[in-house]
């Protein structure tokens, strides 16, 4: 079973490794203005039908749509979906609850569960979206022309997650106590149903939430319970993205924290002896400098006596 791996609160920091969820914020803002700025010259360009035009050449290629039959041709569309936004309102909306929702998740079980859930979540959500418009037989009429975009499913998935492993954790500590982060998920399951239930679209818009919402109440226990369903994707995240780093710097800090654990204990009356090649007590000051500043304060070559410590004691 896992520990709740408590971060401190993350800022809105450029560049941080262990800051996923500003990542995902910058990502979807980037997305969005890119989009944005393309709308706007293809309306100068074209005039007044260049809108239309922009969705038939650009957007109908990055939205979800609801017939099969179309994401057959489009497929990746399952995944740009989740980080396409095209208007104001959505997109601000989308990434208050990303930031406030991830921030929760992120500081409660630690940046690795952040793109993982997100990924999860989101494709479980545009599965079940596509599924709900062809088992609901008053949805057919989204067929032809329907399509979904947006972050939705994704942040649902956080929301549940986080709410499923500490319900009574709370913001604000100073107004009356807080307010428990349930309350918070009740408040954003309230405000997306009111406004969903009114049409044919926001009605395929809640089931698509709903996939997401469940699965990150199936990804979050399974953690809880000891199975981390993103421990791969983040191992293989890692190696992707520092092919061309140095030796050292490969070392994946998850691995290390593996190494630590695999460490026999220390013998009071053994000072000096050693665990493979590398003397006990120098592994005992990696490890105090672990306890007291964190895996990521450890050099190249601390990580690579941590490792090798760890393999020789198998």
């Amino acid at each position: 079973m896992h520990a709740l791996e408590k971060e401190k609160m993350p800022r809105l920091s450029l560049g941080e490794e262990r800051n996923m969820v500003t990542q995902l914020v910058i990502f979807n803002l980037t997305a969005f203005i890119f989009l944005l700025f393309t709308l706007v010259i293809y309306k100068m360009e074209v005039g007044k039908d260049g809108e239309a035009i922009f969705y038939k050449n650009i957007m109908n290629w990055l939205r979800l749509p609801a017939d099969p039959a179309k994401l057959m041709v489009r497929p990746w569309t399952m995944l740009t979906s989740l980080v396409t936004h095209i208007e104001v309102w959505q997109i601000f909306t989308n990434m208050v609850w990303l930031w406030c929702f991830g921030t929760f998740l992120q500081h409660i079980a630690g940046h690795q569960r952040i793109l993982p859930i997100y990924l999860f979540g989101g494709l479980t959500g545009n599965l079940f979206y596509i599924l709900g418009v062809q088992a609901i037989p008053a949805l057919h009429a989204l067929l032809p022309n329907g399509a979904i975009m947006g972050a939705s499913p994704s942040i649902m998935a956080m929301a549940a997650g986080a709410t499923l492993i500490s319900p009574r954790y709370r913001i604000f500590p100073l107004l009356a106590g807080g307010i428990p982060l349930w309350i918070i998920t009740v408040v954003y399951v309230g405000l997306s149903v009111a406004t969903s239930v009114t049409s044919l679209s926001g009605i395929a818009y809640l089931i698509q939430i709903t996939g997401g919402g469940l699965a990150g109440l199936l990804f979050m226990y399974s953690w809880r319970k000891g199975r981390d369903w993103g421990a791969g994707f983040n191992r293989l995240l890692f190696k992707l993205t520092h092919v061309f780093h140095p030796a050292a710097q490969r070392i994946n800090p998850e691995d290390l924290k593996g190494a630590a654990q695999n460490i026999p204990a220390a013998g009071e009356n053994q000072p000096f002896r050693r665990v493979g090649q590398v003397p006990e007590q120098r592994l005992n000051e990696i490890l105090d400098k672990i306890n007291e500043m964190g895996l990521d304060s450890l050099s190249p070559e601390e990580r690579e006596t941590l490792l090798r410590a760890s393999k020789s004691s198998k």
